[in-house]
C-alpha cells in the first residue's frame, strides 16, 4: 500500500488570521476610542480652558510619546527574559484605563502632564509585548496582513473616537470635561477582552532553557545590520512626523470652530483605517522600502499643503494625505521589525526600533512647537518635509542592501 505524501507546506499554511490577532485589533479599537476621545480635544483645552502655550503643548505631547516609546524598550526586553507578553499588555492597558480619569480632573498644566505621562508609560508597557504577540500569534507569509490588520482595528478606534467628542461637544455646548469622563468606559472595556478574549502561544524557548538577558552583548550581536537599518530609518521617518496635536492646532488657524476640531483626527484616521489592512495585505507581496518610500512622498506632499495654503481645501486635502502616508507607512515599520529580527528577541527589537522613535519624536514636537512659536505654523511643515527627505534619501541608499525586508 502506497503510504500517503506528507501535506505540502501550500495546505497547511493557514488561510486566515488567528482569532486571538481579530481580538486584539479590537482592544486597540477600543483603547483608541477612548484615548482619542480625549486627545482630540486635548491640545484645544490646554490652550483655550487652561491658558496653556503652543510651546508647551507641543513639550507635553512629546514628552508623552517618548516616555511610551522608551518604556517599550524594558517592557520588551521583560518579555523576551520572561516568554510572555501578554501579562506586560494587561499591565499596560490597565494602566492606560486608569489615567483617563486624570483628564477629566485636571485643573492645571501640570495634573495634564501627570496624566499624559501615566497614560503613555502604560503605552510603553503594552506597545511591545503586544507586537512581538502579533508577530507570534501570525502566520510567517501574512505578518504585513496581521499587522495591517490590527492597525487598521486600532485606527477604526481613532476616528470613532473623535467622532464621538465632536458630537458630545455639540450636545453638551463644548464640556470638555463630562466627555473625558465618558472615554473611561471603553478604556475599561478593552482591558476586560484583552484579559478574557486573547490566547497567549506557547514559548518557543524549550521549558528548560536558561533565561538570558535578551541585552546582553551576545544576544545584540544577533541583531543583523538589516534590523538596525530599519531602525534608523523609523528614526528619521518620525522626525518628520510630529505629533497630530499641531494638525488639530493648524485647522484653528484655518477658522474651524472649536467644537469641530475632532474633524481632522476623523478626516485623517478614517483614511488610515481603510488604507491600513490593504496596504498590510500589498507589503507581503511587494518592495518593502520602495512602499515606505512612497509613503514618504505622501506626507512631504501633505506637508507642503499645510505649510504652504490658507484655503479650507488644502487643509482637507493635507489632512487625507497624512492619513494615507500612515496607513502605507506604519504597519509596514512593524512587519520590517519582525522580519529582521529573531523570533526570541521581538520583543527586544520593538524595544529597540521605539526607543529611537520615542527620542526622535521628543525632539520634533519640541522642534515643532518652537518653530510654531518662533516662526509661524508654516515653519513648522517645512520642517516635516526636510527631514522626511533625508529619510527618503536613506531609503534610497540603503534599497537593496536591507536583508530580510524585501528591498
Amino acid at each position: 500500500m502506497t503510504p500517503t505524501p506528507p501535506p505540502s507546506a501550500a495546505s497547511t499554511t493557514p488561510s486566515r488570521l488567528p482569532a486571538s490577532i481579530w481580538a486584539l485589533g479590537f482592544v486597540s479599537l477600543l483603547m483608541d476610542v477612548s484615548s482619542e476621545m480625549i486627545h482630540s480635544l486635548l491640545p484645544v483645552f490646554m490652550v483655550t480652558v487652561l491658558g496653556t502655550s503652543v510651546w508647551a503643548v507641543g513639550l507635553i505631547e512629546g514628552a508623552a510619546e517618548a516616555t511610551a516609546m522608551i518604556v517599550k524598550v524594558f517592557s520588551g526586553v521583560l518579555s523576551d527574559w520572561w516568554g510572555k507578553r501578554k501579562p506586560l499588555a494587561l499591565l499596560g492597558y490597565g494602566l492606560g484605563a486608569a489615567s483617563k480619569p486624570l483628564f477629566a480632573l485636571a485643573t492645571s498644566t501640570g495634573l495634564v502632564l501627570v496624566a499624559r505621562l501615566t497614560d503613555r508609560v502604560g503605552k510603553g508597557l503594552r506597545g511591545a509585548p503586544r507586537d512581538a504577540l502579533v508577530a507570534d500569534l501570525a502566520p510567517p507569509g501574512m505578518r504585513g496582513a496581521a499587522f495591517g490588520l490590527r492597525q487598521s482595528l486600532d485606527t477604526v478606534g481613532a476616528f470613532l473616537g473623535p467622532l464621538l467628542a465632536m458630537g458630545l461637544m455639540l450636545l453638551w455646548a463644548n464640556d470638555f470635561r463630562a466627555i473625558f469622563w465618558v472615554a473611561v468606559v471603553p478604556g475599561f472595556m478593552a482591558v476586560a477582552l484583552l484579559l478574557f478574549g486573547v490566547k497567549e502561544p506557547e514559548s518557543e524557548r524549550p521549558v528548560a532553557a536558561t533565561r538570558t538577558n535578551p541585552i546582553s552583548r551576545v544576544n545584540l550581536k544577533r541583531l543583523p545590520a538589516a534590523y538596525w537599518r530599519v531602525v534608523a530609518i523609523g528614526a528619521v521617518f518620525t522626525l518628520a512626523r510630529f505629533s497630530e496635536a499641531f494638525l488639530l492646532l493648524r485647522a484653528l488657524q484655518f477658522g474651524l470652530p472649536v467644537a469641530f476640531a475632532p474633524l481632522v483626527l476623523i478626516g485623517m484616521n478614517v483614511v488610515y483605517s481603510l488604507g491600513a489592512y490593504p496596504f498590510g495585505k500589498l507589503s507581503d507581496r511587494v518592495s518593502h522600502t520602495a512602499l515606505l518610500g512612497w509613503g514618504l512622498v505622501v506626507l512631504i506632499a501633505a506637508d507642503l499643503l499645510l505649510a504652504v495654503s490658507g484655503h479650507v481645501a488644502a487643509l482637507a486635502a493635507g489632512v487625507v494625505l497624512w492619513g494615507l502616508h500612515m496607513a502605507m507607512t506604519q504597519g509596514l515599520l512593524a512587519a520590517m521589525v519582525a522580519d529582521t529580527a529573531p523570533s526570541d528577541l521581538r520583543g527586544t527589537a520593538f524595544g529597540f526600533f521605539n526607543l529611537l522613535s520615542g527620542l526622535a519624536m521628543l525632539v520634533a514636537s519640541t522642534l515643532a512647537g518652537v518653530l510654531w512659536d518662533q516662526l509661524g505654523a508654516p515653519m513648522t511643515f517645512v520642517m516635516g518635509a526636510v527631514f522626511s527627505l533625508l529619510a527618503l534619501g536613506l531609503i534610497i541608499g540603503w534599497r537593496g542592501d536591507v536583508g530580510a525586508v524585501k528591498a
